[in-house]
């Protein structure tokens, strides 16, 4: 039996929207959902070379837990590109100010880096409220 490898036109033509409800879900858990689906590796056809996942919506992104001690000992750190300029940031205060950060860097630090990994990241939309603006694209709601 030969291994058939999906083209990217293939692919294109079976692209689903999904929605996910972040709502009192873990986010390691929930991550690790997301970036399974949006890499296509739920799908029989997943080629690792092709973009072949589906767009993945992400609603009450502000409403996700953490387990633990992580909201107050997690530290997400980042350098400002000056001198003196690395930053800061817990948990706790990443998810009171911008809660679709913290859900967007756990999904990137479980995908490839490189070309196809951001190609793939673009395929995640998220949103602290319930609302979001992908209701044209139908999205079909599951839970994780």
């Amino acid at each position: 039996m030969k291994t058939s490898f999906q083209s990217k036109e293939e692919a294109n033509k079976s692209r689903r929207w999904i929605h996910i409800d972040a709502t009192d879900k873990t986010l390691g858990r929930l991550a690790s959902n997301i970036a399974h689906i949006i890499r296509g590796k739920n799908k029989p056809t997943y080629s690792p070379h092709v973009d072949c996942g589906d767009f993945v919506v992400v609603t009450n992104a502000s409403k996700v837990k953490l387990t633990g001690n992580k909201l107050s000992d997690k530290k997400y750190i980042w350098h400002t590109g000056y001198m003196g300029g690395i930053r800061e940031k817990s948990a706790e205060d990443m998810l009171k100010s911008h809660p679709e950060r913290l859900i967007q860097k756990a999904v990137e630090g479980m995908i490839p880096a490189g070309a196809l990994g951001n190609r793939v990241s673009l395929k995640l939309k998220i949103y602290t409220g319930p609302d979001h603006p992908h209701q044209a694209q139908n999205p079909e709601t599951i839970s994780i």
